[in-house]
């Protein structure tokens, strides 16, 4: 089985989180899996790490042509699974009418399996500007009663990046804004974003005083495994109807991307 993993940074430019995800998924993963990572285009963004573009609604909304593109690819080229491994979950709606192999999303797939843990979700983040994209996507999900507090961990995306030589302040840092969360009612916490959830995972942290803290991502890649499973067995789709279910055909697509002057990198 393949699953292709599309990421909201440029992998490259991060090497200490880029092997510590891929190791973390290979040792989350079945034996006969591969995870395959993906990341932005390097260039992507020429004035700071994505948290800068995170907080504009137009540039965020730009990003998600490299996930259509990327999701296409996935389905041309055989994978069995597509996971949108960012918070947000860029371009979900988008991307899932446009592919029939699984797609799976980082903040979609934790709230629903944090909610098999506890009975109030607390996501402990460290980029404030991503709390209105998540309350909106939560409210589309019908999922907004699960999920209470969101917390910020007093770190920027440098110095999580950081705390993988150095890990003992990003632990204070998460343990504070963790019991934050948990004293405004938190039963069960979803770190923010890969960069933290990979994080905590290579510190062995998966729980803090009684409160479970999820492993986002290893969550998701077996969520993707037992999808790719039951679309092979079954042929298990998303609906098709309706304008957020209804998949244009891929001339239209690439017609009007092309149009759209989308570059040839990107179609």
């Amino acid at each position: 089985m393949r699953i292709w993993h599309q990421s909201f940074t440029v992998l490259d430019d991060v090497p200490h989180y880029r092997d510590a995800l891929a190791r973390h998924l290979r040792a989350q993963a079945r034996p006969d899996t591969v995870v395959d990572l993906h990341g932005m285009k390097a260039g992507t963004y020429p004035s700071d790490y994505p948290g800068t573009h995170i907080g504009y609604a137009y540039l965020a909304g730009l990003h998600k042509e490299q996930f259509v593109q990327a999701a296409l690819c996935a389905q041309d080229e055989g994978y069995d699974a597509f996971l949108i491994a960012t918070i947000p979950d860029t371009g979900f709606e988008e991307v899932r009418t446009l592919v029939d192999i699984p797609v799976v999303t980082f903040g979609q797939t934790s709230v629903l399996a944090a909610a098999q843990l506890g009975d109030r979700v607390g996501i402990v983040n460290f980029i404030a500007a991503l709390e209105p994209q998540l309350r909106r996507n939560l409210r589309n999900y019908r999922l907004e009663d699960l999920v209470g507090p969101i917390v910020q961990v007093e770190a920027e995306f440098h110095d999580v990046m950081a705390a993988y030589a150095s890990p003992s302040g990003l632990v204070e840092a998460f343990e504070r804004a963790a019991r934050r969360a948990i004293a405004a009612g938190a039963t069960v916490i979803v770190p923010g974003e890969g960069p933290l959830n990979v994080f905590l995972a290579d510190q062995g942290i998966s729980r803090v005083d009684d409160v479970p803290v999820l492993d986002s991502l290893g969550t998701c890649v077996r969520t993707a495994e037992l999808r790719a499973a039951q679309f092979r067995a079954t042929g298990l789709r998303p609906s098709r109807v309706g304008f957020y279910g209804a998949g244009p055909e891929r001339a239209l697509v690439d017609a009007a991307r092309a149009f759209y002057g989308v570059p040839e990198a990107l179609r």
